[in-house]
């Protein structure tokens, strides 16, 4: 049996690694060398993003280390936050590089699969932050069920849409990062969601 110290430095290793190497592949990525800056602004707020979804479910799970379940929580609020502003970054430094693109994405006539798992993954982004932020008005087992649903389609769509795209990301860490967020993802709906919204009739509180 593996030690409790070992277990959680090997936890914070991994993910510190699943996070900071994609990202250092893509900002020394030869791709971006002769790009302007809100060009590489937009990439790179795109893989923040991506690797703040991997934080998501380890937070709210309470499978960090040194994190009790109620700190991570709130740890993961102040994140979501962030993830917010990054997705926002990321589309607004898309719209100043290119402008008819994103409106093609945003209609949904972009010929680029990849947008379309984007702009779904946008408004799930963007739908869970107001969800968020009307917390305090809800029922509190309609608002997990609002909230799980959403993390799911923002997990499945930004997984999809990152993987579609052949860009600043290097591939294997790419595809790496998405299978730990998928893998999170499921085990945080496995041990704390999924329980959580069987626990009471949906009359109740």
């Amino acid at each position: 049996m593996v030690p409790r110290r070992l277990r959680s430095a090997l936890v914070c290793a991994v993910v510190a690694l699943a996070v900071a190497v994609p990202g250092v592949l893509a900002a020394t990525s030869p791709l971006l060398a002769w790009r302007d800056g809100i060009y590489i602004t937009g990439c790179l707020s795109g893989v923040a993003a991506l690797a703040l979804l991997l934080l998501q479910p380890l937070l709210a799970g309470g499978y960090l280390p040194g994190l009790r379940i109620r700190r991570g929580r709130a740890v993961h609020a102040w994140v979501g936050g962030v993830l917010v502003a990054a997705v926002a970054l990321h589309v607004a430094a898309l719209w100043l590089t290119s402008p008819p693109d994103v409106i093609d994405a945003l209609l949904f006539r972009s010929p680029t699969p990849f947008s379309v798992w984007g702009v779904v993954a946008m408004w799930a982004v963007f739908s869970t932050g107001l969800l968020a932020a009307l917390r305090r008005s809800q029922r509190p087992r309609i608002w997990r069920l609002g909230h799980t649903v959403l993390a799911v389609v923002i997990v499945v769509a930004t997984s999809v849409h990152a993987l579609l795209i052949d860009g600043t990301m290097e591939p294997v860490t790419k595809a790496v990062l998405c299978a730990l967020i998928l893998a999170a993802t499921a085990m945080v709906m496995r041990d704390v969601r999924l329980p959580a919204l069987l626990r009471r009739p949906f009359g109740g509180a």
